[in-house]
């Protein structure tokens, strides 16, 4: 006998689920499943994010207490398209059937596996429109010369450099510069590359440009 929790929403304070858990219980009992749990959302509109019963709900089913989910029609479990889809997904992944009473759609048959299938390939499509569009803003985002992430921060190389050849430790110089330990080898690693192929001298060579005294 497969274990079913039974899910219903009202949307008003002054609506009532009880007709929603008739049918729902009715329906269990034809098909020969166990009620095990029945969790219920009163006076919670749709578009609400959080929902102390379906929350539970998903809880429980993340726990495997039970094997399919009854509810009477799909728009009480999902506040929107996505969500149906994310939550259909979930049931699916933790091997959980969604069987809903006004649509009919009992994702434990044929025609329910059929189906998710849809959902699946719709829910795929989705992700990759996304995708696409991100890729097509940064795209656009280069070509108008805008910068793509967070601005560098200024660093001083020659200074670190310098506090380097001082026998400074990388700890010491990272708190000095304000900045991590990691782009303070990074500095370091790219000055010894540089002066290694010869483009950039030591910082100990590097001499200060001083004015010309002035004639007394």
């Amino acid at each position: 006998m497969k274990r079913a929790a039974i899910y219903a929403r009202v949307s008003t304070a002054d609506q009532n689920p009880d007709s929603q858990l008739y049918d729902l219980r009715q329906m269990a009992m034809q098909r020969g499943f166990e009620v095990v749990e029945e969790y219920v959302d009163h006076g919670i509109s749709g578009t609400r994010a959080r929902r102390p019963g379906l929350d539970a709900m998903m809880r429980d089913a993340r726990r495997g207490q039970f094997d399919i989910v009854l509810t009477w029609a799909a728009d009480r479990i999902a506040r929107s398209v996505r969500h149906f889809i994310e939550t259909l997904e979930e049931l699916q992944h933790l091997n959980i059937a969604f069987l809903s009473y006004r649509e009919q759609i009992d994702t434990g048959g044929a025609l329910g596996k059929a189906i998710m299938v849809i959902v699946g390939a719709i829910s795929e499509l989705e992700r990759s429109l996304i995708v696409e569009r991100v890729k097509a803003g940064m795209r656009r985002a280069k070509i108008e010369g805008k910068r793509i992430g967070r601005t560098p921060l200024p660093i001083d190389r020659v200074a670190i450099l310098r506090d380097r050849e001082r026998g400074r430790s990388l700890t010491e110089i990272a708190a000095t510069h304000r900045i991590s330990r990691a782009l303070v080898s990074k500095v370091l690693r790219q000055a010894r590359t540089t002066s290694h192929e010869g483009f950039m001298p030591a910082p100990s060579q590097v001499q200060e440009t001083k004015p010309p005294k002035s004639a007394a």
